[in-house]
Protein backbone atom coordinates (compact mmCIF):
# COMPACT_ATOMS: atom_id res chain seq x y z
CA UNK A 1 0.00 0.00 0.00
CA UNK A 2 1.25 3.19 -0.86
CA UNK A 3 1.79 6.48 1.98
CA UNK A 4 -0.86 8.48 0.20
CA UNK A 5 -3.26 5.12 0.84
CA UNK A 6 -2.03 5.03 3.83
CA UNK A 7 -3.11 8.39 4.72
CA UNK A 8 -6.27 8.63 2.81
CA UNK A 9 -7.45 5.40 5.01
CA UNK A 10 -6.34 7.32 8.20
CA UNK A 11 -8.13 10.46 7.34
CA UNK A 12 -11.22 8.79 6.48
CA UNK A 13 -10.99 7.04 9.88
CA UNK A 14 -10.04 10.49 11.57
CA UNK A 15 -12.71 12.67 9.91
CA UNK A 16 -15.68 12.22 12.36
CA UNK A 17 -13.39 12.27 15.43
CA UNK A 18 -12.03 15.54 14.46
CA UNK A 19 -15.48 17.17 13.34
CA UNK A 20 -17.17 15.91 16.67
CA UNK A 21 -14.17 17.09 18.77
CA UNK A 22 -15.08 20.64 17.33
CA UNK A 23 -18.82 20.64 17.18
CA UNK A 24 -18.60 19.70 20.77
CA UNK A 25 -16.93 22.99 21.61
CA UNK A 26 -18.33 25.57 19.47
CA UNK A 27 -22.04 23.94 18.02
CA UNK A 28 -21.56 25.12 14.85
CA UNK A 29 -21.97 22.36 12.55
CA UNK A 30 -22.28 23.96 9.21
CA UNK A 31 -18.97 25.80 10.25
CA UNK A 32 -16.78 22.95 11.90
CA UNK A 33 -17.68 20.85 8.67
CA UNK A 34 -16.33 23.46 6.23
CA UNK A 35 -12.91 23.74 8.74
CA UNK A 36 -12.49 19.82 9.15
CA UNK A 37 -12.44 19.49 5.05
CA UNK A 38 -9.94 22.50 5.10
CA UNK A 39 -7.29 20.58 7.72
CA UNK A 40 -8.17 17.26 5.86
CA UNK A 41 -7.36 18.33 2.63
CA UNK A 42 -4.03 20.38 4.12
CA UNK A 43 -3.02 16.81 5.85
CA UNK A 44 -3.67 14.65 2.21
CA UNK A 45 -0.84 17.19 0.81
CA UNK A 46 1.40 17.11 3.46
CA UNK A 47 1.70 14.28 5.07
CA UNK A 48 2.42 11.62 2.30
CA UNK A 49 5.35 14.46 2.11
CA UNK A 50 6.62 15.36 5.24
CA UNK A 51 5.42 12.01 7.39
CA UNK A 52 2.43 11.74 9.63
CA UNK A 53 2.80 13.64 12.85
CA UNK A 54 3.04 11.78 16.21
CA UNK A 55 -0.61 13.51 17.32
CA UNK A 56 -2.73 13.37 13.92
CA UNK A 57 -5.82 13.72 15.59
CA UNK A 58 -4.23 17.06 17.26
CA UNK A 59 -3.22 18.36 14.29
CA UNK A 60 -6.31 17.57 12.26
CA UNK A 61 -8.05 19.74 15.28
CA UNK A 62 -5.18 22.65 15.52
CA UNK A 63 -5.82 23.46 12.00
CA UNK A 64 -9.39 22.81 11.58
CA UNK A 65 -9.81 25.32 14.96
CA UNK A 66 -7.04 28.10 12.96
CA UNK A 67 -9.93 27.80 10.17
CA UNK A 68 -12.41 28.68 12.54
CA UNK A 69 -10.69 31.11 14.27
CA UNK A 70 -9.63 32.92 11.07
CA UNK A 71 -13.86 33.06 10.24
CA UNK A 72 -14.38 34.31 13.51
CA UNK A 73 -11.62 36.98 13.85
CA UNK A 74 -13.42 40.12 13.71
CA UNK A 75 -15.67 38.60 16.63
CA UNK A 76 -15.79 39.65 20.09
CA UNK A 77 -12.90 39.41 22.41
CA UNK A 78 -14.02 36.20 23.74
CA UNK A 79 -13.96 34.63 20.59
CA UNK A 80 -10.20 35.59 20.38
CA UNK A 81 -9.36 34.26 23.59
CA UNK A 82 -10.89 30.99 23.07
CA UNK A 83 -8.99 30.73 19.56
CA UNK A 84 -5.96 30.88 21.76
CA UNK A 85 -6.67 28.35 24.40
CA UNK A 86 -8.14 25.87 21.42
CA UNK A 87 -5.24 26.36 19.35
CA UNK A 88 -3.01 25.67 22.41
CA UNK A 89 -4.66 21.98 22.79
CA UNK A 90 -2.08 20.27 20.53
CA UNK A 91 -0.75 17.36 22.30
CA UNK A 92 -4.12 17.67 24.63
CA UNK A 93 -6.68 16.64 22.67
CA UNK A 94 -9.94 15.12 24.32
CA UNK A 95 -10.75 12.10 22.55
CA UNK A 96 -13.98 11.66 21.47
CA UNK A 97 -16.05 8.98 23.38
CA UNK A 98 -17.99 6.26 21.38
CA UNK A 99 -21.14 7.21 20.46
CA UNK A 100 -19.45 10.39 18.22
CA UNK A 101 -19.71 8.83 14.92
CA UNK A 102 -22.80 7.07 15.82
CA UNK A 103 -23.87 11.07 16.71
CA UNK A 104 -22.58 12.70 13.59
CA UNK A 105 -24.36 10.19 11.41
CA UNK A 106 -27.76 11.21 13.23
CA UNK A 107 -26.75 14.17 12.50
CA UNK A 108 -26.21 14.01 9.04
CA UNK A 109 -29.83 11.98 8.91
CA UNK A 110 -31.81 14.09 10.25
CA UNK A 111 -35.31 14.45 9.60
CA UNK A 112 -35.66 17.74 7.79
CA UNK A 113 -33.21 16.72 5.08
CA UNK A 114 -34.20 14.93 2.13
CA UNK A 115 -32.57 10.92 1.71
CA UNK A 116 -30.34 13.04 -1.41
CA UNK A 117 -29.54 15.55 1.38
CA UNK A 118 -28.50 12.92 3.85
CA UNK A 119 -26.63 10.54 1.31
CA UNK A 120 -24.12 13.25 0.31
CA UNK A 121 -23.53 15.39 3.69
CA UNK A 122 -23.08 11.47 5.28
CA UNK A 123 -20.17 11.10 2.87
CA UNK A 124 -18.33 14.09 3.00
CA UNK A 125 -18.95 14.92 7.15
CA UNK A 126 -18.63 11.44 8.22
CA UNK A 127 -16.97 9.78 5.26
CA UNK A 128 -14.08 12.36 4.84
CA UNK A 129 -14.34 13.03 1.13
CA UNK A 130 -14.06 16.36 -0.11
CA UNK A 131 -17.06 17.60 -2.13
CA UNK A 132 -15.34 17.04 -6.00
CA UNK A 133 -15.14 13.18 -4.27
CA UNK A 134 -18.70 13.17 -3.57
CA UNK A 135 -19.85 14.98 -6.42
CA UNK A 136 -17.38 12.93 -9.20
CA UNK A 137 -19.13 9.70 -7.17
CA UNK A 138 -22.29 10.69 -7.98
CA UNK A 139 -21.77 12.35 -11.25
CA UNK A 140 -22.75 15.72 -10.52
CA UNK A 141 -20.84 18.97 -11.15
CA UNK A 142 -19.19 20.12 -8.52
CA UNK A 143 -20.88 23.80 -7.31
CA UNK A 144 -24.41 21.26 -7.68
CA UNK A 145 -23.06 19.22 -4.94
CA UNK A 146 -21.30 22.20 -3.01
CA UNK A 147 -25.08 24.34 -2.99
CA UNK A 148 -26.87 21.01 -2.00
CA UNK A 149 -24.69 20.13 0.92
CA UNK A 150 -24.77 24.13 2.07
CA UNK A 151 -28.70 23.88 1.97
CA UNK A 152 -28.21 20.82 3.96
CA UNK A 153 -26.25 22.30 7.01
CA UNK A 154 -27.86 25.42 6.90
CA UNK A 155 -31.41 23.02 7.22
CA UNK A 156 -29.65 21.03 10.01
CA UNK A 157 -28.59 24.41 11.29
CA UNK A 158 -32.27 26.28 10.53
CA UNK A 159 -34.05 23.32 12.33
CA UNK A 160 -32.06 23.88 15.78
CA UNK A 161 -30.37 20.54 15.75
CA UNK A 162 -27.76 19.78 18.87
CA UNK A 163 -25.15 17.16 18.67
CA UNK A 164 -25.97 14.87 20.78
CA UNK A 165 -27.78 11.30 20.41
CA UNK A 166 -31.67 11.54 20.76
CA UNK A 167 -33.74 10.45 23.31
CA UNK A 168 -33.57 6.68 24.19
CA UNK A 169 -36.79 5.03 22.91
CA UNK A 170 -38.81 5.64 20.12
CA UNK A 171 -37.43 8.47 18.51
CA UNK A 172 -33.89 7.23 18.48
CA UNK A 173 -35.03 3.82 16.81
CA UNK A 174 -36.73 5.75 14.32
CA UNK A 175 -33.47 8.31 13.38
CA UNK A 176 -31.47 4.14 13.68
CA UNK A 177 -33.59 3.48 10.56
CA UNK A 178 -32.70 6.59 8.95
CA UNK A 179 -29.43 6.33 9.55
CA UNK A 180 -29.04 2.91 7.97
CA UNK A 181 -31.86 3.72 5.07
CA UNK A 182 -28.72 6.27 4.25
CA UNK A 183 -25.78 3.73 4.53
CA UNK A 184 -27.97 1.01 2.25
CA UNK A 185 -28.53 3.81 -0.45
CA UNK A 186 -24.79 4.97 -0.49
CA UNK A 187 -23.89 1.19 -0.94
CA UNK A 188 -26.22 0.57 -3.68
CA UNK A 189 -25.20 3.19 -6.03
CA UNK A 190 -21.97 2.13 -5.38
CA UNK A 191 -22.52 -1.40 -6.31
CA UNK A 192 -25.12 -0.43 -9.30
CA UNK A 193 -24.50 3.02 -10.37
CA UNK A 194 -27.99 4.80 -11.54
CA UNK A 195 -26.02 6.47 -14.29
CA UNK A 196 -22.79 7.04 -15.77
CA UNK A 197 -20.13 4.16 -17.82
CA UNK A 198 -19.15 3.02 -14.70
CA UNK A 199 -21.33 -0.25 -13.15
CA UNK A 200 -19.48 -0.13 -9.91
CA UNK A 201 -18.43 2.56 -8.24
CA UNK A 202 -15.93 0.87 -5.23
CA UNK A 203 -15.37 4.22 -2.89
CA UNK A 204 -18.90 4.22 -2.09
CA UNK A 205 -19.47 0.75 -1.71
CA UNK A 206 -16.26 0.32 0.66
CA UNK A 207 -17.33 3.54 2.60
CA UNK A 208 -20.26 2.22 3.03
CA UNK A 209 -18.90 -0.98 4.69
CA UNK A 210 -16.63 0.91 6.53
CA UNK A 211 -19.11 3.57 7.96
CA UNK A 212 -21.76 0.83 8.80
CA UNK A 213 -19.03 -1.21 10.81
CA UNK A 214 -18.43 1.91 12.47
CA UNK A 215 -22.12 1.51 13.47
CA UNK A 216 -21.72 -2.05 14.26
CA UNK A 217 -18.92 -1.92 16.92
CA UNK A 218 -21.08 0.76 18.74
CA UNK A 219 -24.38 -1.29 18.82
CA UNK A 220 -23.02 -5.10 18.78
CA UNK A 221 -26.54 -5.80 19.73
CA UNK A 222 -28.50 -4.27 17.13
CA UNK A 223 -29.46 -7.78 14.46
CA UNK A 224 -30.88 -4.88 12.43
CA UNK A 225 -27.21 -3.37 12.04
CA UNK A 226 -25.47 -6.77 11.62
CA UNK A 227 -27.88 -7.50 9.14
CA UNK A 228 -27.10 -4.81 7.21
CA UNK A 229 -23.48 -5.46 7.07
CA UNK A 230 -23.63 -8.89 6.23
CA UNK A 231 -26.08 -7.14 3.31
CA UNK A 232 -23.37 -5.41 2.16
CA UNK A 233 -20.86 -7.96 2.85
CA UNK A 234 -22.64 -10.81 1.17
CA UNK A 235 -22.75 -8.74 -1.88
CA UNK A 236 -19.86 -7.26 -2.29
CA UNK A 237 -18.00 -10.45 -2.22
CA UNK A 238 -19.75 -11.15 -5.99
CA UNK A 239 -18.09 -7.51 -6.76
CA UNK A 240 -15.16 -9.13 -9.00
CA UNK A 241 -17.76 -11.32 -11.27
CA UNK A 242 -20.37 -8.81 -12.16
CA UNK A 243 -18.03 -7.31 -15.09
CA UNK A 244 -15.71 -8.46 -17.98
CA UNK A 245 -12.90 -6.89 -18.80
CA UNK A 246 -14.99 -4.10 -21.40
CA UNK A 247 -16.88 -2.89 -18.20
CA UNK A 248 -19.86 -4.87 -19.36
CA UNK A 249 -22.19 -6.59 -16.59
CA UNK A 250 -22.55 -10.18 -16.01
CA UNK A 251 -26.11 -10.95 -14.43
CA UNK A 252 -26.12 -13.01 -11.23
CA UNK A 253 -26.77 -16.77 -13.05
CA UNK A 254 -23.68 -16.21 -15.70
CA UNK A 255 -20.85 -14.85 -12.99
CA UNK A 256 -17.60 -17.05 -12.46
CA UNK A 257 -18.51 -17.99 -8.76
CA UNK A 258 -14.60 -18.73 -8.23
CA UNK A 259 -14.03 -15.37 -8.14
CA UNK A 260 -16.14 -14.55 -5.06
CA UNK A 261 -14.79 -13.49 -2.46
CA UNK A 262 -15.08 -16.37 0.11
CA UNK A 263 -13.63 -14.17 3.16
CA UNK A 264 -16.16 -12.17 2.26
CA UNK A 265 -19.16 -14.39 2.11
CA UNK A 266 -17.97 -16.60 5.34
CA UNK A 267 -18.21 -13.66 7.58
CA UNK A 268 -21.42 -11.96 6.26
CA UNK A 269 -23.36 -15.88 6.93
CA UNK A 270 -22.01 -15.74 10.09
CA UNK A 271 -23.31 -12.07 11.12
CA UNK A 272 -26.55 -12.63 9.54
CA UNK A 273 -27.24 -16.44 11.13
CA UNK A 274 -26.16 -14.90 14.32
CA UNK A 275 -28.59 -12.22 14.07
CA UNK A 276 -31.24 -14.54 12.98
CA UNK A 277 -30.96 -16.46 16.15
CA UNK A 278 -30.76 -14.08 18.77
CA UNK A 279 -32.59 -10.84 17.61
CA UNK A 280 -36.00 -9.85 16.40
CA UNK A 281 -35.98 -9.84 13.10
CA UNK A 282 -35.58 -6.88 10.11
CA UNK A 283 -35.99 -6.46 6.66
CA UNK A 284 -32.05 -6.39 6.63
CA UNK A 285 -31.55 -9.55 8.16
CA UNK A 286 -34.13 -11.37 5.74
CA UNK A 287 -32.46 -9.56 2.49
CA UNK A 288 -29.17 -10.13 4.07
CA UNK A 289 -30.39 -14.13 4.49
CA UNK A 290 -31.76 -14.38 0.95
CA UNK A 291 -28.01 -12.91 -0.54
CA UNK A 292 -26.79 -16.12 1.69
CA UNK A 293 -28.60 -18.65 0.13
CA UNK A 294 -27.48 -17.07 -3.20
CA UNK A 295 -23.85 -16.99 -1.89
CA UNK A 296 -23.94 -20.31 -0.58
CA UNK A 297 -25.47 -22.44 -3.88
CA UNK A 298 -22.50 -24.11 -5.56
CA UNK A 299 -24.50 -23.00 -9.05
CA UNK A 300 -27.12 -20.91 -10.47
CA UNK A 301 -28.66 -24.25 -10.92
CA UNK A 302 -28.42 -25.71 -7.66
CA UNK A 303 -29.97 -21.97 -5.86
CA UNK A 304 -32.36 -23.05 -3.20
CA UNK A 305 -35.23 -20.57 -5.21
CA UNK A 306 -38.20 -22.44 -3.22
CA UNK A 307 -36.48 -20.72 -0.08
CA UNK A 308 -35.87 -17.43 -1.28
CA UNK A 309 -39.27 -17.23 -2.62
CA UNK A 310 -40.03 -18.07 1.03
CA UNK A 311 -38.15 -15.33 2.45
CA UNK A 312 -39.31 -12.73 0.13
CA UNK A 313 -42.91 -13.40 1.06
CA UNK A 314 -41.60 -13.45 4.44
CA UNK A 315 -39.75 -9.56 3.83
CA UNK A 316 -43.40 -8.49 2.09
CA UNK A 317 -45.05 -9.20 5.02
CA UNK A 318 -43.22 -7.24 7.69
CA UNK A 319 -41.64 -4.29 5.20
CA UNK A 320 -43.80 -4.58 1.93
CA UNK A 321 -42.42 -2.22 -1.19
CA UNK A 322 -42.40 -2.76 -4.70
CA UNK A 323 -38.75 -3.80 -4.81
CA UNK A 324 -40.16 -6.42 -2.71
CA UNK A 325 -42.87 -7.34 -4.82
CA UNK A 326 -40.41 -7.33 -7.84
CA UNK A 327 -37.74 -9.79 -6.41
CA UNK A 328 -40.66 -11.67 -4.63
CA UNK A 329 -42.14 -12.21 -8.63
CA UNK A 330 -38.54 -13.57 -10.13
CA UNK A 331 -38.10 -16.30 -7.02
CA UNK A 332 -41.69 -17.52 -7.32
CA UNK A 333 -40.79 -17.97 -11.26
CA UNK A 334 -37.85 -20.14 -10.89
CA UNK A 335 -40.11 -22.56 -9.01
CA UNK A 336 -43.88 -22.37 -10.19
CA UNK A 337 -42.81 -20.81 -13.91
CA UNK A 338 -42.78 -17.68 -15.42
CA UNK A 339 -46.52 -17.40 -15.73
CA UNK A 340 -47.13 -17.20 -11.77
CA UNK A 341 -43.92 -14.83 -11.78
CA UNK A 342 -45.80 -12.55 -14.39
CA UNK A 343 -48.90 -13.22 -12.39
CA UNK A 344 -47.43 -11.14 -9.25
CA UNK A 345 -45.33 -8.84 -11.72
CA UNK A 346 -48.83 -7.17 -12.52
CA UNK A 347 -49.43 -6.41 -8.96
CA UNK A 348 -47.04 -3.30 -9.86
CA UNK A 349 -49.17 -1.99 -12.78
CA UNK A 350 -50.22 1.43 -12.24
CA UNK A 351 -47.75 1.72 -8.95
CA UNK A 352 -46.27 5.23 -9.84
CA UNK A 353 -43.29 4.53 -7.38
CA UNK A 354 -41.94 2.33 -10.25
CA UNK A 355 -43.95 2.97 -12.86
CA UNK A 356 -40.59 4.39 -14.40
CA UNK A 357 -37.88 1.84 -13.01
CA UNK A 358 -36.30 0.00 -15.56
CA UNK A 359 -36.03 -3.10 -13.46
CA UNK A 360 -39.55 -3.74 -13.47
CA UNK A 361 -39.58 -4.02 -17.44
CA UNK A 362 -36.40 -5.37 -17.46
CA UNK A 363 -37.52 -8.33 -15.32
CA UNK A 364 -41.02 -8.60 -17.44
CA UNK A 365 -38.71 -9.27 -20.79
CA UNK A 366 -36.78 -11.56 -18.47
CA UNK A 367 -40.31 -13.24 -17.80
CA UNK A 368 -41.88 -12.80 -20.86
CA UNK A 369 -38.59 -14.51 -22.49
CA UNK A 370 -38.92 -17.59 -20.31
CA UNK A 371 -42.52 -18.18 -21.31
CA UNK A 372 -41.43 -18.03 -24.88
CA UNK A 373 -43.13 -14.83 -25.66
CA UNK A 374 -39.91 -13.17 -27.78
CA UNK A 375 -41.94 -10.62 -29.28
CA UNK A 376 -43.11 -8.97 -26.29
CA UNK A 377 -40.00 -10.26 -24.12
CA UNK A 378 -37.84 -7.72 -27.35
CA UNK A 379 -40.16 -5.19 -26.84
CA UNK A 380 -39.56 -4.81 -22.80
CA UNK A 381 -36.08 -5.26 -23.20
CA UNK A 382 -35.97 -1.99 -25.66
CA UNK A 383 -38.54 -0.52 -22.79
CA UNK A 384 -35.94 -1.35 -19.92
CA UNK A 385 -32.89 0.20 -21.91
CA UNK A 386 -34.71 3.24 -22.68
CA UNK A 387 -35.50 3.85 -18.89
CA UNK A 388 -32.08 3.53 -17.61
CA UNK A 389 -29.29 6.13 -17.31
CA UNK A 390 -26.60 3.64 -16.72
CA UNK A 391 -24.78 2.93 -19.50
CA UNK A 392 -23.44 -0.69 -18.86
CA UNK A 393 -27.03 -1.91 -18.02
CA UNK A 394 -28.79 0.03 -21.13
CA UNK A 395 -25.71 -2.04 -23.71
CA UNK A 396 -26.89 -5.14 -22.07
CA UNK A 397 -30.64 -4.86 -22.36
CA UNK A 398 -30.11 -4.04 -25.84
CA UNK A 399 -28.15 -7.09 -26.40
CA UNK A 400 -30.82 -9.11 -25.12
CA UNK A 401 -33.22 -7.54 -27.19
CA UNK A 402 -30.56 -7.71 -29.91
CA UNK A 403 -30.14 -12.00 -29.71
CA UNK A 404 -33.87 -11.92 -29.56
CA UNK A 405 -33.69 -11.49 -32.91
Amino acid sequence: MSAGSEVEGLLRELAPQVLAALVRRHGQFDACEDAVQEALLAAAQQWPVEGVPDNPRGWLVTVGSRRLADLWRSDSARRRREEAVFAAEVEDVEVPDRDDTLTLLFLCCHPALTAASQVALTVRAVGGLTTAQVARAFLVPEATMAQRISRSKQKIKAAGARFALPPEGAERAERLRAVLHVLYLIFNEGYTATAGDQLLRGELTGEAIRLTRAVRGLLPEDGEVAGLLALMLLTEARREARSRPDGALVPLAEQDRSRWDAAGIAEGVKLVSDALSTTRLGPYQLQAAIAAVHAEAPSAEETDWAEIAGLYALLGQISPNPMVTLNHAVAVSMVQGPAAGLAMLAELDGDERVSEHHRVAAVRAHLLELSGDVAGAKEAYVAAARLTLSMPEQRYLLAKAANLG
